[in-house]
């Protein structure tokens, strides 16, 4: 009997996935896997996100890039806790990986722990790091048929997320379009449309997170 290499590296994964998930169930941690492509605005959102809900709820971020810390010292500027793997030219974080972070994060007296994973709309979607909720940040520079390009990584959004609402005037980009193609492939996810630079829109994310935690 042949057992491919993809199907060993997905089953060790998904083993080490259901032990994260047990300590987020256990520790009442709310788990966010956050995917996109490069350069959407996934930290600045964080950023944000962190700052606006400090008083609210104590936040950590794994951050995974292949390499540099930048992003997890954009997070450290905002007082939250933060960690960073780099994944030498891997795209897309394991379930192996967060578990070896959680530690460092002190994730277990934590409200929410974010996943920034790799920017990628491919790779991390086909690995589950044990999260309870999955995000899709999609940015309107990126283009508006990426739905349709990238439906596995979309349908498996508990929420999606449009981002850089505030190039809408500025840059082709079919909303309408968008929005349909987001209900072709996953009616039942929450679509906000947010600016990270202006704060536009981000209330709904807020409220959202809030309520996932309450």
């Amino acid at each position: 009997m042949k057992v491919s290499l993809n199907k060993r590296i997905l089953d060790r994964n998904d083993e080490c996935a259901q032990k994260n998930k047990l300590f987020f169930e256990q520790n009442s941690v709310l788990c966010v896997n956050v995917i996109s492509s490069p350069g959407s605005g996934k930290t600045t959102m964080l950023s944000r996100t962190i700052l606006a809900l400090k008083d609210k709820l104590k936040i950590g971020v794994i951050e995974g890039d292949i390499k540099t810390d930048t992003d997890a010292e954009k997070i450290r500027s905002t007082g939250a806790a933060a960690v960073q793997i780099e994944t030498q030219g891997a795209c897309h974080l394991s379930a192996v990986q967060v578990h070896d972070a959680l530690t460092q994060i002190e994730a277990m007296d934590k409200d929410v722990i974010f996943i920034e994973n790799v920017g990628n709309l491919v790779c991390p979607s086909a690995f589950d790091l044990g999260e309870n909720k999955r995000v899709v940040l999609l940015s309107v520079p990126e283009g508006d048929d990426k739905p349709i390009k990238y439906p596995g990584t979309f349908a498996g959004a508990d929420v999606i997320l449009i981002n850089k609402m505030d190039l809408i005037l500025y840059i082709p980009f079919d909303l309408d379009r968008v929005l349909n193609d987001i209900r072709k492939v996953n009616p039942d996810a929450k679509v906000f449309k947010i600016s990270a630079i202006t704060g536009d829109g981000m209330q709904q994310w807020y409220d959202w997170l809030c309520d996932m935690t309450a």
